[in-house]
């Protein structure tokens, strides 16, 4: 029997759900990313039938699935599940072979996972009690200033005079922001410094030893914060194709590896 080469990954997140589907070159097919809802089982169903159908593919061709962030073990049609700083460990690996900082940032939460020369993980760190850095926080400022969120990178570039925020706390930071535009403070220049206070929340959460990549729906959409990141570091960032999906393309590398272990 001819062995399948096409294997599945699906990242449930608290806020996204991305799917992936690579070959067994390890290269990446298609992709798919919806909001997660309340739904976790039915989400992550139509995101993998999505993939699939945009690759003219069926469960059947998929050797293995794997599954991992919030709600992995939602996934009924996964055979196995591993956590997210392991899957995202093993995807900026692949992409990135040497010694890492993971600097990850999350609707819901932040990663920060430190990876040797040998692609071992040597510890991480997350933040979860507090909004601040994350997704959330950018949705916060956004709802505040009637914005829509995928302006935000738009008017932050635009600004050549950044107000600086004194608050890492979303509710804090939304009460300041409104107390800077009745003071007559340029939208822009407001958006611009509540995307520095990002950078400052992440930075403070660990060293950067190694290399930096950072990854996740927010860096894919706000292109700006890796450049603000350098600033702050004066080093350059990198950043993975696709970084929304870097935890599913793990799990997709995890499936395909337990493939091989079996042949």
């Amino acid at each position: 029997m001819r062995q399948k080469e096409y294997f599945g990954g699906i990242d449930i997140g608290a806020s996204a759900t991305k799917s992936v589907v690579i070959n067994s070159k390890k290269q990446l097919l298609a992709s798919d990313v919806r909001r997660t809802g309340v739904d976790f089982e039915a989400c992550a169903r139509e995101s993998m039938d999505a993939v699939l159908a945009s690759c003219n593919l069926t469960y059947q061709d998929l050797a293995h699935s794997y599954s991992t962030g919030y709600g992995r073990h939602n996934v009924g049609f996964a055979q196995d599940s591993r956590t997210e700083i392991a899957c995202h460990s093993r995807a900026v690996f692949h992409f990135f072979p040497r010694k890492t900082t993971v600097v990850d940032v999350g609707g819901q939460d932040n990663k920060i996972i430190h990876i040797d020369s040998s692609g071992r993980r040597e510890n991480f760190k997350m933040n979860r009690k507090c909004a601040a850095g994350t997704g959330a926080f950018l949705e916060e400022i956004a709802l505040r200033m009637d914005l829509p969120l995928y302006e935000l990178n738009a008017l932050a570039e635009q600004s050549d005079n950044e107000v600086a925020l004194g608050s890492f706390c979303t509710v804090f930071t939304a009460t300041e922001i409104l107390e800077k535009i009745r003071a007559g403070e340029q939208v822009e220049d407001i958006v611009r410094g509540a995307f520095r206070s990002v950078v400052k929340r992440i930075m403070e959460m660990g060293t950067i030893d190694g290399c930096l990549v950072m990854t996740g729906g927010v860096i894919a959409h706000n292109p700006l914060l890796v450049r603000l990141a350098e600033e702050s570091l004066g080093v350059a960032p990198l950043v993975p194709p696709d970084p929304q999906c870097i935890g599913a393309f793990g799990a997709a590398l995890y499936a395909l590896e337990k493939t091989e272990k079996e042949s």
